[in-house]
This record gives structure tokens, sequence and C-alpha cells, in this order.
């Protein structure tokens, strides 16, 4: 199957929402929705997948940012501007990360122990995600501009939501990348916008 389909680039985009969704709700709310969670993570030690919709195990593991996706291209105000801000500094800071191969590399080593700990731990395991945590603390967070997570102090101030948000601004990284693999740019979300928006909502017809 080609890699630049719409189909493809929807997945991508849905897995950046999903991302940033997350990350939203976790610094507003402490709450997460831990099916999305497990599905984002998850996609970050999926190096080798069969296939695009494969880095997020099926569908149904994409379901969250597919819903997300749908909502923010449906209106004509930005449903809501942090994770619209969120989603586009992932998609810049991804590129800027192709301009540093030596972090690249750094990054791609800690996925691979992560991946390690996973399979002996389980993915949501709290050491999992620190030490994916401390990747992204480490690297991506080193490039500018730096995300700046808005929400409210009782959740930011806890180690572990913090160590949830920067694993999931890491899988938002993933995401990007894959939207870039796939063909995706600032254009074509701009021109065909109701086209992805469709196939964001045909795909929730499959899950």
């Amino acid at each position: 199957m080609p890699l630049k389909t719409i189909t493809n680039q929807t997945i991508a985009l849905a897995g950046i929402a999903q991302a940033c969704s997350l990350v939203h709700h976790l610094a507003t709310t402490g709450k997460v929705d831990v099916v999305a969670l497990e599905s984002s993570i998850g996609s970050l030690l999926k190096i080798d997948a069969a296939s695009v919709v494969d880095v997020y195990g099926d569908l149904s593991g994409i379901q969250y940012g597919l819903r997300e996706l749908d909502q923010q291209l449906g209106g004509k105000l930005v449903r809501s501007p942090e994770q619209a801000r969120y989603a586009a500094q992932l998609v810049y800071l991804q590129r800027q990360l192709d301009k540093h191969p030596e972090m690249l590399l750094n990054i791609q080593a800690g996925i691979c122990k992560a991946q390690t700990q996973a399979e002996q731990f389980g993915i949501l395991h709290a050491n999992v995600q620190a030490n994916l945590a401390d990747l992204y603390h480490g690297s991506i967070s080193t490039l500018q501009p730096r995300i700046m997570v808005i929400g409210d102090q009782q959740y930011l101030g806890v180690q572990n939501t913090v160590n949830r948000i920067r694993t999931l601004l890491l899988a938002g990284i993933r995401a990007a990348l894959l939207w870039r693999q796939c063909g995706g740019s600032r254009w074509k979300l701009l021109l065909f916008r109701k086209k992805i928006q469709n196939e964001a909502r045909f795909l929730l017809t499959q899950v």
C-alpha cells in the first residue's frame, strides 16, 4: 500500500491531535483517557511497524485522536487554541530535529531502552514513562521554541503527570514525523482540510 495517501496522512494527524489533547487534559484536569494514553506511548515503541495504522495497533488505538481531529477541523473557530499551538510547535520542532542527527540517534537509543523496559514492566509502568520523559527533557525540550504547557499548577506540580505530558509530547513528535513521511505539509492541510475531515469521519465508522 502506498505511504503517501489521504488515509495515512489523516491517521498521522490524528496521532498529533491525540497527543496534544491528552497533554491538555492532563495539564488542566489531571485526568487522561488511559486507552489513548497507552496507544500514544505505544506508538513511540513501534519502530518497525508494518503500516501507518499499525503504529497505533489498529484504528481503535487512534479513535480518540480521530474524534479530536474531526472536531478541530469542523469549526470556523479553533476549538482549543492550546491544543492547536502544541500541534503547530510539534510539527515545527520535528523539522528542527532533522538538523540534529546526534540528538536523533540519542532518542532512538533511548526508545530502544524503553522498549526493553516496556516488555518487562508494561507500557504504562511509571519507570517506562519516567525514562521517556527524561529522554524528551534532554532532547526536544532543548530546541527552540520550547513548548510551554499551560494548565493548573496542582496537576503540573505532580511528577507523574509531568512525566506523562513529556512522554506524550515525544509521541507527538513521532506522529509529526509520520505526517511528513506520509507526504503531509502545511499547504496540504490547508488545501485538503475538508477531505481530511471526511476521511477522519469515515475511519471512525470503521472502528
